[in-house]
C-alpha cells in the first residue's frame, strides 16, 4: 500500500528534526511527505529544507495563517494546504504532528492493519509523554480513540467522511462519521508514539471554551456534553475545566452555530455515545459485583 504524510508545522524547530528522522528511519518508507510551514517565525523551514536535500520524497509548502493558535481550525487549514499539493495515487493518507517520535516499524504495522481488513477505515497507535524520566501513556482519551496527532485513513474512508473538518472536534467527528458509514477504527497498543510536547501547550486562553463548542457541533446535546465534559476535565486533572466546557456549549447553542454533522448523523452519534456510556456503567457494575 502507498501512504502519504501531511505534517502541519508552526514554530516546531525544536522538534521537527526528531520527527523527520523517525520518518526516514521507517522500515516501510512513505511515498510522499509534505511539511506545511504554517506561519513559522523560527527555523522550521530551514530544518525541513535540509531534509529535502537528502530525501526527495519530502517537500515543503509555506502557508500564512492567523498566528493565534486555536485548536482544530489552524492545524486542519494547514493540513488542507499540504493535501492540495498531492495526487490521488495513495491508499492511505496520514495527518501527522511535527512533535512526535515514531517507532521504526510504525507505518509497517499501520499498513498491515489496513491490509488485514478492508473495512478498517482508520488506524493508529498511542501517545506517550515524558514524565520524571519515564515515557507514560498520555491518558486523555478512551483506548479505542486515535489521537489527532497521528491519524491514518484509508483513502475511501477519508473521502467518504468528507475529509477533515477545520474545527475543534475534527479528530472526534472523523471517527464518529467513519462508524456512521460502517468503517472500523483500529488502535494498536504496541505502537508507542513519543509525544514531545504536551497536548494544548500552545493554546491561547481564548481556546478554553472551544471544547464545549466542539461537543455542541457534534450534536451531543446537553446531557452527553455534561458527561463528556466532566470526564475530560477529570482526565486532565483540572475539574474547573468542566465549567469552561459547559459555557462553551451554551455559548455555541445560544449563537446558533452550525453543526459539523447532519441531523441524521447527530442522531446516530448520540445513540452511539449513550450506548457506549451505558456499556461502561454496566461493566463497572459487573466488576463491582
Amino acid at each position: 500500500m502507498v501512504y502519504y504524510l501531511v505534517i502541519p508545522a508552526h514554530n516546531e524547530a525544536a522538534f521537527i528534526s526528531l520527527t523527520l528522522e523517525s520518518i526516514v528511519k521507517q522500515t516501510l518508507l512513505p511515498t510522499k511527505v509534505v511539511v506545511v510551514n504554517d506561519n513559522s517565525t523560527d527555523k522550521t523551514a530551514e530544518i525541513v529544507n535540509s531534509y529535502i536535500q537528502k530525501y526527495p520524497f519530502i517537500s515543503l509548502v509555506n502557508a500564512v495563517s492567523d498566528a493565534l493558535h486555536l485548536p482544530g481550525s489552524k492545524v486542519i487549514r494547514a493540513f488542507e494546504k499540504g493535501y492540495e499539493t498531492l495526487d490521488e495515487n495513495y491508499d492511505v493518507i496520514v495527518k501527522l504532528d511535527a512533535d512526535l517520535v515514531l517507532p521504526e516499524n510504525y507505518f509497517e504495522k499501520i499498513l498491515s492493519i489496513f491490509e488485514s481488513d478492508v473495512k478498517t477505515g482508520m488506524a493508529g497507535g498511542f501517545a506517550y509523554i515524558e514524565k520524571n524520566g519515564e515515557w507514560i501513556l498520555e491518558n486523555l482519551t478512551d483506548k479505542d480513540h486515535i489521537r489527532g496527532a497521528f491519524k491514518a485513513y484509508r483513502k475511501e474512508c477519508f473521502l467518504q467522511i468528507g475529509k477533515l473538518k477545520p474545527a475543534m472536534g475534527w479528530d472526534t467527528v472523523d471517527e464518529l462519521l467513519a462508524k456512521f458509514y460502517g468503517w472500523k477504527v483500529v488502535t494498536d497498543a504496541s505502537l508507542k508514539v513519543k509525544h514531545l510536547k504536551t497536548t494544548g501547550a500552545n493554546y491561547n486562553k481564548a481556546a478554553r471554551y472551544k471544547q464545549g463548542e466542539a461537543f455542541y457541533s457534534l450534536g451531543y446535546g446537553f446531557l452527553i456534553t455534561a458527561i463528556a465534559s466532566a470526564k475530560l476535565a477529570m482526565m486532565k486533572k483540572k475539574p474547573l475545566l468542566f465549567l469552561d466546557y459547559m459555557m462553551g456549549f451554551v455559548k455555541a447553542k445560544s449563537a446558533g452555530k452550525p453543526w459539523l454533522v447532519t441531523k441524521q448523523q447527530a442522531k446516530f452519534i448520540r445513540a452511539y455515545r449513550l450506548a457506549k456510556m451505558k456499556g461502561k456503567l454496566s461493566g463497572k457494575s459487573t466488576n463491582a459485583n
